[in-house]
């Protein structure tokens, strides 16, 4: 009886705890996007960037139009809270792992901090891959369809949405993000014996295929952005097999220590 109490009360203490995490991050998440919001205009212009430098050039006078009266307002309502949540993210892990590190003994404690530490990075990664070199290239590519109506008898000009704009930024930066993260999941699935880099080369072949299925899927249908992702894809995979392999040796080598 007492037992069942113990446990009962640890379980309570437990999701007491996770509910503290929780709503510290959700307080910070809704703090961090009111001080976004009064910064919006600024981020946005700083999205905007590889658009504005990417046409700076031309003899056409450029601008971004919106067709719904509260159109710009919710975009800026959506890139503070794209900003606010990509700064609140490291806070979140923190969190995260102040929860769970307590029930974890020190040599689990240093194997995860690498992965928790790289996520923020990996991410970061992806998306100044997006805004420095494949939004300004995507961009070049979709306005050369533009024509001076010469051959389509009527001028074909890109006149970009605020909202639609923003969406394709936004989209392109998690999609990179999230698939930066590959080399920490297939890390992490070696540490628990789900794959081995034996399995991983012998794969290569279709995995090649899935990730320029997906980059098809995740990205606008433009072979720039498609192959801008797919090979750092590829890439980040063989960087994972090289990861894969040194867990097996240190974990082999523990093996025969003991």
């Amino acid at each position: 009886m007492s037992n069942n109490t113990e446990k009962e009360g640890s379980f309570i203490s437990h999701l007491t705890e996770l509910r503290k995490r929780l709503i510290n991050s959700f307080i910070f998440l809704i703090l961090l996007f009111v001080i976004c919001y009064f910064f919006s205009d600024y981020i946005y212009g700083f999205l905007v960037d590889p658009y504005a430098q990417a046409v700076k050039d031309d003899n056409i006078e450029r601008r971004l139009i919106f067709t719904a009266l509260q159109e710009t307002f919710l975009t800026y309502l959506k890139v503070s809270f794209f900003a606010a949540f990509f700064i609140t993210s490291p806070f979140i892990l923190i969190q995260i792992w102040k929860f769970i590190a307590p029930g974890l003994y020190n040599h689990e404690k240093k194997a995860i901090i690498p992965y928790l530490v790289l996520t923020p990075i990996l991410f970061l990664l992806g998306g100044m891959l997006v805004y420095y070199l494949v939004m300004p290239l995507a961009i070049k590519f979709f306005l050369s369809f533009e024509s001076s109506g010469l051959s389509t008898n009527l001028p074909i000009q890109l006149e970009a949405k605020v909202n639609e704009y923003l969406s394709l930024v936004m989209k392109l930066i998690f999609a990179f993000g999230l698939s930066f993260q590959l080399p920490i999941v297939l890390s992490l699935l070696a540490r628990i014996g789900v794959v081995n880099a034996t399995f991983l080369k012998e794969r290569r072949k279709y995995v090649i295929v899935i990730i320029f299925a997906a980059a098809a899927i995740l990205t606008p249908p433009d072979p720039i952005t498609q192959i801008g992702l797919a090979i750092p894809l590829l890439i980040l995979y063989e960087l994972s097999i090289f990861s894969v392999n040194i867990i097996e040796k240190k974990a082999e080598q523990r093996n025969a220590q003991h």
